[in-house]
């Protein structure tokens, strides 16, 4: 494809998604070498950054607990991208992690990643058209992204992989829901919807055990799965 007419929209995405880790300790674990170094000649104003090409070698960054955001790819050149994501969400619950999915009919990575609790999937070949940053800001906010092609070949290869809710949810709770998988935080929530932040805490509770989730994450990955909530959409 000609991308010559994407790049200035790319080059501003570049700055925000820079402008968005400039104060956090960012974790680069990708396969491809070139890609890894321009990813890193991008972010020289990044200063508490770190850049490997295995499982392994990330894995020894992460134990030293000096990881605010996981970046990776799921094709790494000893290891993988989604049992790295897996143990790293197992161990560092907080940890927010990036997975970048090389090729849509990777299946099985996108299933493991996703029930790992992955913060947000991406498609490498959507990188440019904003998936990237919109992704970012939403996993800081504390929700989930999954890329909008990755989904559909999920659901495609797996209908009916999630359990149905324990009740329906309101129309409230859905509305709750779907800013919460934007990553908005609960009192941003509440000035949204003209709700206390007691309020909105107590959708939350309901939502997670209506939907018999783990945690805010989670609940929006089954909310998107069940067609409750819609993916948010790049910006």
């Amino acid at each position: 494809m000609d991308f010559s007419p994407r790049i200035a929209s790319a080059q501003r995405n570049t700055a925000q998604c820079i402008a968005l880790v400039h104060d956090l300790r960012l974790l680069l674990c990708m396969g491809s070498r070139l890609s890894l170094s321009m990813a890193v000649s991008t972010c020289p104003e990044v200063e508490q950054l770190q850049a490997v090409t295995t499982e392994r070698e990330a894995l020894a960054l992460l134990e030293q607990g000096q990881v605010d955001v996981l970046h990776c790819t799921d094709v790494l050149e000893q290891g993988s991208g989604d049992r790295l994501v897996q143990q790293a969400k197992r161990r560092w619950p907080a940890l927010r992690t990036l997975l970048i999915i090389t090729r849509p009919h990777r299946i099985g990575a996108i299933r493991r990643a996703s029930r790992a609790g992955c913060d947000g999937l991406c498609l490498e070949r959507n990188l440019g058209l904003g998936t990237v940053l919109t992704a970012l800001r939403t996993v800081q906010g504390g929700g989930v992204y999954i890329d909008r092609t990755l989904w559909e070949s999920y659901l495609n290869n797996y209908p009916g992989g999630q359990p149905r809710p324990l009740a329906a949810l309101s129309e409230r709770e859905c509305e709750v829901l779907q800013l919460a998988a934007r990553g908005t935080p609960n009192p941003e929530i509440a000035a949204q919807l003209f709700l206390s932040p007691e309020t909105v805490k107590t959708h939350m509770g309901q939502i997670l055990r209506k939907l018999q989730a783990r945690d805010r994450a989670h609940a929006a990955v089954i909310g998107i799965s069940l067609g409750l909530v819609d993916l948010p959409e790049p910006g």
